[in-house]
């Protein structure tokens, strides 16, 4: 009997001038581009088996997940470019150990040939980790990604003291997925960043997707610690406010912490357009020049960019 045929995946209709209009947005700021502080560039087999999870809507998603930008590595560059992005990153994360050295080494080969790639490299609680964590940063890592959901394991592993003990010391911005957004983990909440920074209270963290659910805590957790930053990662899109609505009373509190907001998209990987996720920041209306931090001037002083 024959298999059943296997759906493809679902697309998502883009803005055919959507270069265009982003980067109206971005002249009518007055910015000469803006910084992406959470993009995915992984070894194409890795991206494939992660691409494949979303396609079958995986267990960590919660829900329908279609990518909206496929395409080789170079036509993804390309998109971004064309959209004005001045900088963006390589993110990448290991599920197991063995794996961190494995993409940190692919990575740092795609910042070599990309220039307007902030070098990035990942760790996992293993054996030996803080040891490739300072050789990496010699050799000029910018960022660090941890994804306490997908690695499934806890922040506070004794295995991971040196790591943050290194990167506490140098100053290196890690984007961590810490919150319980979209499914809870295990180890997701903002209870282990608190007991983080109890315990590293210099690290310098950016807090993927806002922190979200958990919104208020992680701002919370922004006014008692200056390092630590929030990217707004699919956060005030349609798709992400059916799930996890970010409080109207809130946006006072991110005005208050504007100098330590960045733009992210979690380019490719996201269900609707580029031109959304950068209108949902414009359309927080929360000024001019907070907007203008976020899409670009805070992550520019974060990581030392000047126009070019």
């Amino acid at each position: 009997m024959p298999s059943a045929p296997v759906p493809l995946p679902a697309t998502v209709p883009l803005p055919a001038d959507e270069a265009r209009l982003v980067r109206s947005r971005l002249d009518d700021l007055g910015l000469p581009g803006l910084i992406d502080v959470h993009t995915h560039f992984m070894p194409k087999r890795v991206l494939d088996k992660v691409w494949a999870y979303f396609d079958v809507a995986g267990p960590k998603l919660g829900r329908p997940w279609p990518i909206a930008y496929r395409g080789s590595d170079e036509e993804r560059v390309a998109r971004l470019r064309a959209l004005g992005v001045e900088r963006f990153t390589s993110l990448s994360y290991p599920h197991r150990p063995g794996m961190a050295p494995f993409l940190n080494e692919w990575s740092a080969g795609f910042a070599d040939a990309h220039p307007d790639c902030l070098r990035s490299a990942t760790f996992f609680p293993e054996e030996g980790a803080g040891d490739y964590v300072r050789d990496v940063i010699a050799a000029g890592t910018q960022v660090f990604k941890v994804h306490v959901q997908v690695g499934e394991f806890d922040p506070n592993d004794p295995l991971l003291d040196d790591v943050w003990g290194v990167l506490q010391e140098s100053g290196t911005p890690v984007v961590i997925h810490s919150g319980d957004g979209p499914v809870p983990g295990q180890h997701t909440g903002v209870v282990g960043m608190v007991e983080l920074l109890r315990r590293f209270p210099e690290l310098t963290l950016v807090v993927a997707h806002l922190g979200m659910p958990e919104y208020a805590e992680f701002l919370d957790l922004c006014a008692v610690h200056p390092r630590v930053h929030l990217d707004t990662t699919m956060a005030f899109t349609a798709f992400t406010e059916a799930i996890h609505p970010f409080p109207p009373e809130l946006r006072g509190r991110l005005g208050e912490v504007g100098d330590r907001v960045l733009f992210g998209s979690d380019f490719p990987n996201i269900p609707y357009s580029y031109l959304e996720a950068v209108d949902a920041v414009i359309g927080l209306d929360l000024g001019r020049e907070w907007t203008r931090n976020v899409l670009r001037e805070n992550a520019a002083r974060l990581f030392g960019i000047v126009p070019s």
